[in-house]
């Protein structure tokens, strides 16, 4: 049988000085025995995949909401997206794919239901409570709400892992940060590339779904430079071929053209900057970004997407239904703790938490097909309870 060990020297041999090594982990809070030929990256991504939260994340929105189409993005088919992504990206440069792919797979977790727009309802909803930011709770999720073992909390994670979820940070994450976590330093490249990963995935899944949906018009993409640089060259190699190919085969050119871009400027950095080591990833600012270039071609798609799908009347009706469904959902429970489950009612006497954060954990819990029924259940009358 193959031995941890063996896996933590073919690190220290193969990986670049400044990737994370899991022999080097700061640990876990609470002391485990180490799995014979797993290191405690590869555990952690396990853990991961095999906790309720992960599996939630297959009804839960992305843009679409689960009922409007099979073929659009969840928030599971993202996250292993992101995964892909990031795997790719480690590799490239020599860093811990499987510290990667974990902190990937687990930066959506705290999503509550109905995307970005279920976030600012119970943000709203809790302003007077701690308000609620999907990151922060992605780590209370793997810190205390996921109950899998019997003498602790959460999923025991290592400090890495942790510590790339809370500091995920994108155009719509800003969180907080303890203490624990050192919120004055970078965290590893193995996080900072998670977070562009999440990026490249999303704005081209976007594209991609967009054009599916019929809210995007193909041909509106003319001006979006990216995508024009790419679109173009492919109409011409397949004059004959269906948008569908057309579109798959675009997408496929801007991430390897992202990617690409990626690994090149994060290599350029660390040569000029002479980075020989984790420490020396952690202590200066973010160093995981595009070139100048991509970065000014990836703000005008941003920008498309912005004004030509979520600002989309068929997304911003949806967000509104969303909106009103959390807000009754969250009226109920507080007018009538009793409504909750008994497990998730108990927790309230129990341990003395505040209703409002008991509340909250349940609904951004919820997927959206869950948080559909519940509301029908809770106020249709005709409907069986």
């Amino acid at each position: 049988m193959p031995k941890r060990i063996d896996y933590s020297e073919l690190e220290r041999e193969r990986l670049s000085p400044y990737a994370a090594k899991s022999a080097e982990t700061r640990g876990r809070r609470h002391e485990e025995p180490e799995h014979p030929f797993r290191t405690p990256f590869q555990r952690d991504r396990d853990r991961v995949i095999h906790c309720n939260a992960f599996r939630r994340l297959e009804y839960k929105t992305q843009v679409f909401v689960y009922h409007e189409g099979d073929h659009y993005r969840t928030r599971l088919t993202h996250t292993i997206e992101v995964a892909q992504i990031s795997r790719t990206i480690a590799r490239a440069l020599g860093l811990n794919e499987d510290l990667s792919e974990g902190i990937a797979l687990a930066h959506d977790l705290g999503h509550p239901p109905f995307g970005h727009s279920g976030e600012t309802v119970l943000n709203d909803l809790m302003s007077d409570h701690g308000g609620f930011e999907h990151n922060a709770h992605s780590l209370r999720i793997v810190e205390e709400l996921e109950k899998r073992y019997p003498n602790f909390s959460g999923l025991n994670l290592t400090w890495e892992v942790r510590e790339g979820i809370v500091k995920h940070s994108s155009e719509h994450d800003r969180p907080g940060l303890n203490s624990e976590y050192e919120g004055e330093k970078s965290a590893c490249l193995e996080a900072q590339i998670a977070d562009i990963a999440d990026e490249i995935a999303y704005n081209n899944h976007d594209i991609d779904d967009g054009i599916s949906s019929e809210m995007i018009d193909p041909s509106a993409l003319k001006g979006v430079e990216i995508w024009s640089e790419y679109f173009e060259p492919v109409k011409s190699l397949y004059p004959d071929a269906d948008i569908k190919v057309l579109k798959y085969q675009t997408i496929v050119r801007i991430i390897n053209a992202q990617v690409t871009d990626l690994v090149s400027t994060i290599l350029k950095t660390i040569d000029e900057e002479g980075i020989k080591s984790l420490n020396d990833v952690r202590s200066r600012s973010p160093i995981a970004s595009f070139s100048a270039e991509m970065e000014k071609k990836n703000r005008q798609l941003k920008k498309f997407l912005r004004e030509n799908l979520y600002r989309h009347h068929r997304v911003v009706r949806m967000a509104d239904k969303a909106e009103r469904i959390l807000n009754e959902l969250f009226k109920a429970y507080l007018r009538k703790p009793k409504l909750l489950p008994p497990h998730v009612h108990s927790l309230i006497d129990k341990s003395g938490r505040d209703k409002h954060r008991v509340v909250c954990d349940y609904i951004a819990g919820m997927t959206d097909r869950f948080a559909l029924d519940e509301f029908k259940k809770l106020f249709d009358p005709y409907e069986k309870v």
